[in-house]
């Protein structure tokens, strides 16, 4: 492949919608946006970027667990350029929410959402003793288009179906799961593995998103 090639190839693509993927692991912002900090690869243009506050104080109260302390902080970024935004490698996904519509997100594979969705911080508080650490997951109405990451090419269930916590990446705003612990699982693997504890999504509509990974807390 030429140099010209090998640049007409990889070249970005035409702005469009808010929210675009130049491949796999790479996404490109057309339009105001929160995202994850540090998440930014490159810009073109007019962006300016602000920390984002929130009701738990500071920028880095975004998504902070209630069972932990602990924070991801995120930025704001608006004006008239291009952000180009990854996250450790990790796959990206974009959802587009209509008015009405919602999803939760583990609070590690939120990469970005556009300024008209709003967003609810909570923890799943059954499994904040567990070696799970909580759930932190942040909750999405829209409209508006949401980029979510994950390790490696995700799968999408229905319900009633069970997750391992540290897998599930998220699931949709009719859906509200509860922990379990499964025994059986306790003793083939151990008590102090997060296997044991687990999210049991019931009913007979929504979706849950799983990936083939298994994140700490």
């Amino acid at each position: 492949m030429t140099l010209d090639e090998f640049a007409s190839a990889n070249a970005p693509t035409e702005k469009g919608k808010t929210f675009q993927l130049q491949n796999h692991k790479l996404l490109a912002v057309d339009g105001a946006v929160t995202a994850l900090a540090g998440s930014m690869v490159a810009y073109s243009g007019d962006v300016t970027f602000s920390g984002k506050a929130s009701a738990e104080g500071g920028v880095t109260g975004f998504l902070k667990s209630k069972a932990t302390s602990e924070g991801t902080a995120v930025m704001d970024a608006e004006g008239t350029g291009r952000l180009y935004l990854a996250d450790q490698g990790k796959e990206i996904g974009i959802i587009s929410l209509d008015e009405g519509e919602s999803i939760t997100v583990n609070g590690n594979d939120v990469l970005a959402f556009a300024d008209t969705v709003d967003y609810e911080i909570g923890t799943i508080d059954s499994l904040a003793g567990s070696s799970a650490g909580g759930l932190t997951n942040v909750y999405l109405p829209g409209p508006g288009d949401v980029a979510i990451t994950t390790h490696g090419d995700p799968v999408v269930l229905e319900p009633p179906v069970r997750t391992d916590p540290s897998a599930t990446v998220a699931w949709s705003g009719s859906l509200s799961p509860s922990a379990d612990v499964n025994r059986s699982l306790s003793d083939v693997v151990g008590q102090s593995s997060d296997e044991t504890y687990q999210l049991a999504f019931t009913g007979d509509e929504g979706f849950v998103v799983v990936q083939p990974f298994e994140e700490g807390p």
